[in-house]
């Protein structure tokens, strides 16, 4: 039986030749995001900037989009719906929806709260009220900074471990670039930051990292059989050994990422836009830039072939 292939099964592409240009694509996009963080900063949501969240119960099915159109009706366009359930949200099924605003222009949260549930109408019964100051936002923010940058430095560190000293160092690099990059996303085209947001940074970390493993270990395995391959020969080797299963994963979890975007609607919009850019980033970081950054570290223990003498012709 023949397999029907989209791609060949093996490659033959000299990647250490072109990373000079996947470098200054990497070096541009960095760029492009620290200069973006640094003139517009981050469009902060409700979970870093502070606002109202309302926690409310219908006698009836709540229709999440009649709610969204309710309130943007009022003005209040910065709201976040989401349906909820469990208990006596389930009675009926879709009866409970929590909303979370920031406090109109020129009024209070309390203000903002009241206008809610004006809004509403009578037959809701608000289960809880809460006001997320900008104290307690701010430190939330930080935190999930910390978590973020923390959770890059554990997996490098692991890496090192694992494997040897310089690759958790190209671990490092790489991993950090896809993390900082995709965050500067959200500061050029001003996308909600929210704790979504730190979800979706983590996660596009432990996707790099998974990716630069694969290319790694497989150096790692090559080294051990070709003792006396150069690195640079090594690493074309592997990353062409390893490009269709790179290229595979990757399309494949692009394609389960993009209805999400699509028809997720908005709260799921910039989660699902910053995991598919994160996607292509991480993809080209791995295969050009990663193992390419292993040449410019110590050697990793890989022999050079010996310059054979040249021997007199017999005559």
């Amino acid at each position: 039986m023949v397999l029907l292939r989209f791609i060949p099964e093996t490659t033959n592409v000299d990647f250490v030749k072109w990373r000079y240009i996947a470098f200054a694509i990497d070096g541009l996009l960095l760029a492009i995001a620290i200069l973006a963080m640094a003139t517009r900063g981050f469009n902060l949501g409700i979970d870093f900037a502070g606002g109202i969240e309302i926690r409310a119960k219908a006698p009836h099915a709540i229709a999440v989009a009649d709610i969204r159109h309710t309130l943007g009706s009022r003005g209040l366009n910065d709201v976040h719906v989401q349906s909820i359930g469990g208990g006596i949200c389930d009675q009926p099924a879709n009866s409970c929806v929590r909303i979370v605003a920031r406090p109109e222009a020129g009024k209070t949260e309390a203000q903002t709260a009241a206008a809610i549930k004006a809004k509403l109408g009578p037959s809701y019964r608000y289960l809880d009220t809460q006001i997320i100051g900008a104290k307690v936002s701010g430190e939330l923010f930080l935190h999930g900074i910390y978590a973020t940058i923390l959770a890059v430095l554990m997996i490098s560190l692991y890496v090192a471990f694992r494997f040897e000293w310089q690759y958790g160092v190209a671990a490092l690099i790489a991993t950090g670039h896809d993390v900082f990059v995709t965050a500067g996303l959200y500061s050029v085209f001003q996308l909600d930051f929210s704790i979504n947001s730190v979800a979706a940074l983590l996660l596009l970390a432990g996707y790099s990292i998974n990716d630069t493993v694969v290319v790694f270990d497989r150096i790692r395995e090559n080294r051990r059989k070709y003792k006396v391959m150069s690195i640079r020969d090594l690493i074309n080797l592997s990353t062409n050994q390893i490009a269709t299963r790179t290229t595979l994963v990757s399309t494949a979890t692009a394609m389960a990422v993009l209805p999400l975007m699509l028809i997720g609607g908005p709260a799921l919009f910039d989660f699902s836009a910053a995991i598919l850019f994160g996607i292509l980033v991480g993809t080209f970081s791995s295969t050009y830039v990663a193992s390419a950054l292993l040449l410019y570290l110590p050697a990793i223990g890989v022999r050079r072939a010996p310059i054979s003498p040249v021997m007199p012709a017999k005559t």
